[in-house]
């Protein structure tokens, strides 16, 4: 099995709140199982809580079991491959059992097929709306692998809800659920990084609008702010060749420039990841450090060392002491699609751009590196980061 995945999906190590949760779930499947109508395990928690690996413990259990019919499926084409890998290494388990949720809801409408469980991460990425062009037209993801399964288990963050096609809260969970049966396992414990809460709340007070402070220096996790991109780029390619899995990213805004699609800042100039079909996934690609990430490639994966570009769509107000959001700025247009069936405030928009920020600082274990396109923001963040010393 592939060390890097293993390391990620796999702890030999569970807490004790981990095997707690896995507990209760499994004597909620088993309930379920005997029932009559389709039962739903929401796994809640936010970013590096752990959440896929009390999942791929599940998986493990049952997708290796013949007695079960099972399937896993997820809706990120990076973690997709990353589960097919694994897959291949673990003893009864198939490879073909891993699907895209389309793919699995239109094999087994048109086959016929019902499964005990079906698993489902990054279930906040499921459609909640009809997508034929990505040969889907039901209306509803959830809804159709509910009545495919005597148990689905679904893993969701509410915060990593980015685009309207894939947009997900509380009510429009419930009420997809209806009267099915249905249980709740909070994960509230961070585990990805080394970072104390202090200064996991300095990130998300940063992406919600909140008066600017300077980083807290109260834990081993790194933090430290650069002028330039290029400089940033220095430093995750050093720390990528003493610890690897360091890697820069960035938030959309950047244009197109004579043909070129690349996050261009100072002397920093290299092109996005977003086109790469390789079956590697990206993060785990060693040519992938002269590229730049973006939230396609590296939600739900662990980073050592994040090098983040705060793109075009983020300034600085000086009245407030903030950093703002811009949607206007923000160039992937995918997460401005209407729907006939709701629709979306600029506030709303808003909090789409800031998750994406939000979740791409999180990804590294044991550092962040920080810069920002917008000058006023930067001089500001590199102001207070100076406080931090």
């Amino acid at each position: 099995m592939n060390k890097i995945l293993q390391e990620q999906f796999f702890v030999d190590d569970l807490s004790d709140d981990q095997k707690t949760v896995i507990t209760n779930i499994n004597d909620y499947i088993k309930q379920g199982l005997n029932g009559d109508t389709a039962s739903v395990a929401v796994i809640e928690g936010a970013a590096g809580t752990g959440k896929s690996v009390v999942l791929m413990e599940l998986v493990r259990q049952y997708m290796t079991d013949r007695h079960y019919r099972t399937s896993l499926v997820v809706n990120h084409p990076e973690l997709y491959k990353a589960y097919r890998d694994l897959a291949e290494s673990i003893p009864n388990m198939k490879a073909s059992e891993i699907r895209r949720p389309t793919s699995l809801i239109n094999y087994a409408q048109k086959n016929h097929k019902k499964y005990d469980i079906i698993f489902v991460d990054e279930a906040h990425l499921l459609y909640s709306k009809s997508e034929p062009y990505a040969h889907y037209r039901g209306q509803n993801q959830l809804t159709d692998l509910m009545a495919l399964a005597k148990v689905v288990v679904v893993v969701y963050d509410f915060d990593q809800v980015f685009q309207s096609k894939m947009y997900w809260d509380r009510p429009l969970l419930d009420k997809t659920i209806g009267n099915h049966p249905h249980k709740q396992f909070n994960m509230n414990f961070q585990y990805r990084m080394v970072a104390s809460d202090e200064q996991v709340d300095w990130m998300d007070d940063l992406t919600a609008e909140k008066p600017l402070k300077p980083f807290p220096d109260n834990s081993d996790f790194e933090f430290k702010m650069f002028d330039t991109a290029g400089e940033l780029f220095e430093n995750i390619k050093k720390r990528n060749k003493e610890v690897g899995m360091s890697r820069v990213v960035a938030t959309s805004g950047f244009p197109r420039i004579d043909g070129r699609h690349n996050v261009e800042m100072d002397s920093f100039s290299l092109p996005w990841d977003e086109w790469d079909p390789q079956r590697t996934h990206w993060a785990k690609r060693e040519g992938s450090i002269t590229q730049v990430g973006t939230i396609y490639t590296l939600q739900g994966f662990d980073l050592n060392y994040v090098g983040m570009i705060i793109g075009p769509s983020f300034g600085y107000d000086k009245a407030t002491d903030t950093m703002t959001i811009i949607p206007e700025k923000y160039s992937h247009k995918e997460i401005f699609k209407k729907r006939k069936d709701m629709k979306f405030s600029r506030d709303e928009y808003k909090d789409f751009i800031a998750n994406v920020l939000n979740v791409l600082m999180k990804r590294g274990k044991y550092g962040l590196y920080l810069t920002a396109y917008d000058d006023d923001l930067r001089q500001r963040l590199l102001e207070l980061g100076q406080e931090t010393k």
